[in-house]
């Protein structure tokens, strides 16, 4: 029947999103007909339904509920004089209690005498109130018995707060600091180069310690100066900026640091002589010293250099022996049998000998080629040149290059997935897959698969070239990337060991990073990744 009372919907909003309890209270049934949410949870029910149907609290809030002559007084008050306070104990379903604060207000609707109960927990009251009661020793404690002067100046430069122990250092009565600015306390010859300081400070407030390295002073209040150390923070109140400056007065930090100071340089000058006399001495032993540390230096870096120059002219003669000597016999065989087929007749043996003369030619160019390559990369004289480049179209170029050279029954596959166009220097990315490529090839058997990956993310090219072919034994693969290496298990195949590290300084001209992985008889994996985000990409 009381539905034309919340047909208004401010009325419920107000009752539905209250924060204290909000009931209506009919009179003349002596019970609760509705309850608010935050009533239902300040009580302790599960739902308005369970208060509303629990037998004590449907009918009184109280701990102890009114009977008698005392309840009909009160509900005969509250009717004749339509508003009624108090402070009652308030019961919960759980039994617990709390002090609540009720406020009745009487209402009329279809001729029947209704209440509008409001309960304000009195507990979150008194917390609030302790909470406040803390926050005010501890600003006690912290604020005004701090052991160094504490100063709030605002925007302008008034001071606002100060503590007892900055009213005695500038020799002040309590309260007399909030009457003056802070440039009062300045020495007279700097306070205008401290307002602009302050106005600074003002433009970009910051924790900071002030003066280092110069000398701080401040000004008491009978004009005579006294050394400070002074550290500023900041805080926004009500979007006003306040600037709290901590002073520490080193009048007697300042009068140790001249004693010392004295009694240093009168131990100085006590040590003076017996230190010269003792740099005397040992000048020369210790000229000497140097001097036999400094060819010690020298001897050990020039042994090393002298040890890696020797490795590396053993690795070079080794190689070279091997790879000049073949495609040289073949150079002398080919020619040697040339001269015997002189007959018309016999065209088709000297073009197959002619042939491998030009095959064993162009290896020899090639080594050469890879020789003068590296010299030119140590030289700095290779240089990458980025490009647009479509990376799927160059990697299935360079594999469709590369089919002629595959042994019987072996393939060569690409698995390329999500590949944009990219800025790289496509010349060092094709002569790079060339690399690994023959390399895959050549140490592969027939019937193998050469495999090529290649995926573009976080802005990184990745490429990968696997192989199953010898692997590499462990202990030689960290020197794969050296000039003139071989692994111990390729010294019979044809190579200058020079691919890998051209491929190692191709990937760092370009910025990227080479790692390879192997196992004797499994195969290796070789893995390129190659950023390319430093350049725009239409």
């Amino acid at each position: 029947m009381l539905t034309d009372l919340y047909s208004n919907a401010l009325t419920d909003l107000l009752f539905e999103k209250s924060d204290n309890f909000i009931g209506i209270y009919d009179l003349s049934e002596e019970r609760f007909i509705r309850v608010n949410p935050a009533g239902v949870r300040m009580l302790g029910f599960s739902s308005e339904r369970a208060l509303l149907t629990d037998p004590v609290r449907s009918r009184s809030l109280r701990t102890q509920p009114l009977e008698g002559e005392h309840w009909t007084s009160l509900i005969e008050r509250i009717i004749g004089v339509g508003h009624h306070e108090e402070t009652a104990q308030i019961g919960r379903q759980d039994g617990q209690t709390f002090q609540g604060r009720l406020i009745i207000r009487a209402f009329t609707a279809h001729n029947r005498p209704y209440a509008l109960i409001r309960l304000i927990d009195q507990g979150r009251l008194h917390q609030a109130e302790r909470e406040l009661d803390h926050s005010v020793r501890r600003y006690e404690a912290i604020f005004s018995n701090a052991t160094i002067g504490i100063i709030v100046g605002d925007q302008q430069g008034r001071i606002v707060s100060a503590n007892q122990l900055a009213d005695q250092l500038f020799g002040y009565a309590a309260g007399e600091l909030v009457t003056l600015t802070i440039e009062q306390l300045v020495p007279t010859g700097v306070s205008r180069y401290h307002e602009k300081l302050r106005q600074s400070f003002n433009a970009n407030p910051q924790v900071r310690v002030m003066g280092h390295p110069r000398e701080l002073h401040a000004q008491r209040q009978d004009g005579s100066v006294f050394p400070v150390e002074i550290s500023l923070s900041h805080f926004r109140l009500e979007e006003e900026p306040y600037v709290v400056a901590y002073i520490i007065d080193i009048t007697l930090k300042k009068g140790a640091e001249r004693q010392l100071l004295a009694h240093r340089d009168h131990i100085e000058r006590l040590n003076a002589d017996l230190e010269q006399k003792v740099a005397d001495r040992t000048h020369a032993l210790l000229n000497t010293l140097d001097q036999l540390e400094q060819s010690k230096d020298e001897l050990a870096k020039a042994l090393v250099a002298e040890r890696k120059l020797g490795e590396l002219k053993s690795r070079f003669v080794s190689m070279a022996s091997h790879e000049f000597r073949t495609p040289l016999t073949v150079l002398q065989t080919s020619a040697t049998l040339i001269e015997k087929y002189a007959g018309g007749d016999q065209q088709d043996k000297r073009l197959k000998h002619l042939n491998h003369i030009r095959a064993s030619v162009h290896h020899l160019n090639a080594i050469l080629e890879e020789f003068l390559l590296v010299g030119k990369i140590e030289e700095g004289k290779v240089e990458a040149h980025p490009a647009e480049v479509d990376v799927a179209r160059l990697v299935s170029e360079t594999v469709a290059d590369m089919r002629s050279t595959l042994k019987p029954k072996q393939t060569a596959q690409t698995h390329l997935s999500g590949l944009v166009p990219v800025w790289l220097d496509p010349s060092l990315l094709r002569k790079i897959l060339v690399n690994l490529l023959s390399n895959a090839v050549k140490y592969s058997g027939p019937g193998s698969v050469v495999t090529v990956r290649g995926t573009c993310t976080d802005r990184a090219l990745t490429l990968v070239v696997q192989d199953q072919g010898v692997g590499i034994p462990e202990e030689d693969q960290q020197h794969l990337f050296e000039r003139f290496f071989r692994a111990r298990n390729a010294v019979n195949l044809a190579g200058t060991g020079l691919g890998l590290h051209i491929v190692g300084r191709y990937v760092e001209l370009m910025g990227g990073q080479v790692s390879l992985q192997s196992a004797l008889n499994e195969g290796t994996t070789v893995t390129l990744i190659l950023p390319y985000g430093n350049h725009p990409v239409d």
